[in-house]
């Protein structure tokens, strides 16, 4: 039965994942989500039905087009790929609590602000505000929202500060509003645990790509998701490191 049920949330989730391919396509160049419907984008023809479905439809075309037969990205079934995972990763630490569903649009749209972010380099206010409110949907939600505001806050103070300091903008809104979710979704003291690991994982990226400009928000993403699934281990190192 918890076979079948994981089986359920995948395929929801890659489900999901199709539909993130969308967004991660459309928004950055300004396009409606929902018209028109599903084309070729070398060809433009509309899709059939059976030309949607999820990662198995790549696999059954072959990576091309069933009209022009030109490539299609892999992108589009890892992308949906990925989403399926997350979604059985966060089903299996939460279980089917009335919120799993917020925290897993938090996580889904920070992962579409990834994929964005990677190609773009953008991070578009829409995706980051819906994150930030899905991460607000918690049992404790003031202080969700609390935490939100104070880490959201904090950056943008910070900020400020270290522009003044240098001349120059340190952070912007993108990067407040990601703090923001990441507060929702974690707390504190993890917030700061997910910061600290995110520097972390940005820094071998940072020093290979020397002058060419790495985006952040994937190290926060991929932080937060990480110290989610592993809250209690992170809090019991951190106790460890503090208090010995």
């Amino acid at each position: 039965m918890e076979l079948f049920t994981l089986i359920t949330v995948f395929i929801f989730g890659i489900t999901i994942g199709s539909f993130l391919n969308v967004v991660i396509y459309r928004i950055p160049k300004g396009e409606s989500i929902a018209f028109p419907a599903s084309h070729c984008q070398s060809c433009n023809t509309p899709l059939k039905w059976y030309h949607n479905v999820p990662i198995f439809s790549w696999m059954f075309l072959k990576g091309k087009c069933g009209f022009c037969e030109e490539s299609i990205s892999k992108q589009y079934p890892i992308v949906e790929f990925i989403t399926g995972l997350i979604f059985v990763i966060l089903y299996l630490k939460i279980g089917f609590e009335w919120y799993l569903p917020a925290v897993i649009l938090s996580f889904t749209a920070l992962f579409a602000l990834v994929m964005i972010d990677f190609k773009y380099f953008a991070v578009p206010d829409n995706v980051n505000l819906f994150a930030l409110l899905m991460a607000l949907i918690q049992p404790e939600y003031i202080d969700a929202i609390i935490n939100a505001l104070s880490a959201g806050l904090g950056l943008y103070i910070l900020g400020r500060i270290t522009g003044f300091i240098f001349k120059k903008e340190a952070m912007g809104e993108a990067d407040v509003i990601v703090a923001g979710t990441m507060a929702g979704l974690l707390g504190f003291p993890l917030f700061f645990v997910a910061l600290f690991l995110s520097a972390l994982l940005a820094i071998i990226p940072s020093l290979m790509a020397k002058d060419t400009m790495v985006p952040f928000v994937p190290f926060l993403a991929l932080a937060t998701f990480i110290v989610y699934l592993f809250d209690t281990e992170a809090l019991a190192l951190l106790n460890g490191i503090l208090y010995g």
